[in-house]
């Protein structure tokens, strides 16, 4: 097996498979003493979680009191 001009090795299917690398697992390299081992990422967020965090984050400038808000859905002045 070669590593291409661009730094990318193919994981042949039968390790895929039997470790479990879907398309778009997260991997992380990690230094062995003369190997280099490769793993899945232990430390990304999932999507759903990166999602939730950001609404979080968008919900803190939010100016509304939970009286105004209640008001504004029900439609009152």
């Amino acid at each position: 097996m070669k590593i291409t001009s661009k730094g990318q090795v193919t994981i042949p299917k039968q390790m895929r498979d039997a470790f479990g690398f879907l398309p778009g697992t997260e991997v992380e390299f990690v230094p062995g003493e003369s190997e280099i081992h490769v793993r899945k990422a232990v430390r990304g967020r999932r999507r759903g979680e990166a999602v939730v965090a950001h609404l979080r984050e968008a919900g803190k400038n939010y100016t509304m009191t939970t009286d105004e808000v209640m008001r504004l859905t029900r439609g009152e002045n």
